[in-house]
């Protein structure tokens, strides 16, 4: 078993937040060697990760040796270079695994002073694939405040008025921006935040990432992709549904219904053993085979802007976009505890779009849908 080392903050850092399940900002050492897990961290957080109960051996700075290196005149920079340096040399760590993101710094003067590192990027994508108790309990509670999003959307929707060509409410109006704002205030009200997230209309909707500006029409198409993050776990959620105001045009209403299709195909294929890039095919098969281009079924270096042109899904955890993949690239097959979220779409750049998403936990023996809310398209 290979040696871990990692230098990096929970906040930032999805491979230590995996390890040490609490909001620590300041980055600190965390190192695996021979089994024994241990950190060298502030007196400010020590507490707090041993109150964890995980039983990760907590150096403060002092019991590292702080104390002795300030005698030295050190500044900031070399002080934490040197404290680690000497941590490393404590725990007998000589060679280790380390994320791709490590610190290069660091790795210049660990690896001058004798100890190996290797980055090794899919051994902790690997690690974190099968979710704790602890990150599925977040993704739940995730997944809740994502439903309680767009119901708290739709209803803005439901009740605005559609005079003069566009929706008003409450006599101003209703504009994605408002959307939002409502939307993110359901997040925190479930425990969650969102730095960004969508809610786009019109031809926003066919623009994969757009996060949407500007009024509603009266008759229009408004897409909401949410994935906000749990508080606690720092675990996501990630949930797009489609809706229409006014009347619904025979193009949208027929993009809806073979999302819509593909989705439920895709999320039947789920089950440990089966590779997302097989999955992602199925989708591409299925489009294709009703007139449209894909990512698979496109010219060689055509980069598509109409048709299928994005991944079915992706894994969702401590990072909205993760490991495994649902695309054209060749995957892992799926594992139990895996959570992987499924997107199929439709869009014609220009005109709008349809896309359909549920977040999906990998069974012993299937799938089972983690969010839980209605596929209408017209309200």
């Amino acid at each position: 078993m290979s040696d871990v080392l990692i230098i990096a903050d929970t906040v930032r850092s999805p491979e230590l937040r995996h390890e040490v399940p609490l909001s620590v900002p300041d980055p600190f050492l965390y190192a695996e060697v021979g089994g024994r897990r241990s950190v060298v961290v502030s007196s400010l957080e020590s507490g707090r990760i041993e109150d964890l109960g995980l039983g990760i051996e907590v150096l403060t700075y002092e019991d590292a040796g702080v104390d002795e290196l300030l005698k030295r005149g050190l500044d900031a920079y070399e002080l934490d270079r040197q404290l680690y340096l000497g941590a490393c040399a404590r725990f007998g760590l000589e060679s280790a695994v380390t994320p791709g993101g490590f610190p290069l710094a660091h790795a210049d003067h660990l690896r001058a002073n004798g100890i190996e590192l290797t980055a090794d990027q899919r051994f902790f994508d690997e690690r974190r694939r099968v979710k704790t108790e602890h990150e599925l309990a977040g993704i739940r509670r995730a997944c809740r405040a994502v439903e309680a999003g767009v119901a708290v959307g739709v209803e803005m929707l439901r009740s605005a008025s559609r005079a003069n060509g566009v929706l008003t409410l409450d006599s101003e109006p209703l504009t994605c921006e408002r959307i939002q704002l409502e939307v993110e205030r359901a997040f925190g009200e479930h425990g969650a935040a969102a730095e960004e997230f969508i809610v786009s209309h019109g031809a926003q909707t066919a623009v994969g990432h757009d996060g949407g500006s500007g009024p509603i029409a009266a008759e229009d198409v408004v897409l909401f992709d949410l994935f906000p993050r749990d508080r606690e776990s720092a675990c996501y959620s990630d949930f797009t549904r489609t809706f229409t105001v006014g009347a619904v045009p025979d193009e949208l209403r027929e993009y809806h219904r073979l999302a819509k299709e593909a989705l439920d195909m895709a999320v039947a294929a789920v089950k440990p053993g089966v590779k997302g890039s097989d999955i992602h095919r199925q989708v591409c098969d299925f489009f294709h085979e009703h007139g449209h281009k894909t990512q698979l079924h496109k010219e060689e270096n055509e980069s598509l802007v109409d048709g299928y042109f994005h991944a079915t899904g992706h894994g969702v955890g401590l990072e909205v976009h993760e490991r495994p993949g649902v695309g054209r690239v060749e995957s892992e097959s799926l594992v139990e505890g895996d959570v992987i979220a499924l997107e199929p779409g439709l869009y014609r750049h220009g005109y709008g779009g349809v896309r359909l998403e549920d977040l999906i936990l990998v069974t012993a023996d299937g799938a089972e849908k983690l969010t839980d809310y209605p596929y209408d398209l017209e309200l």
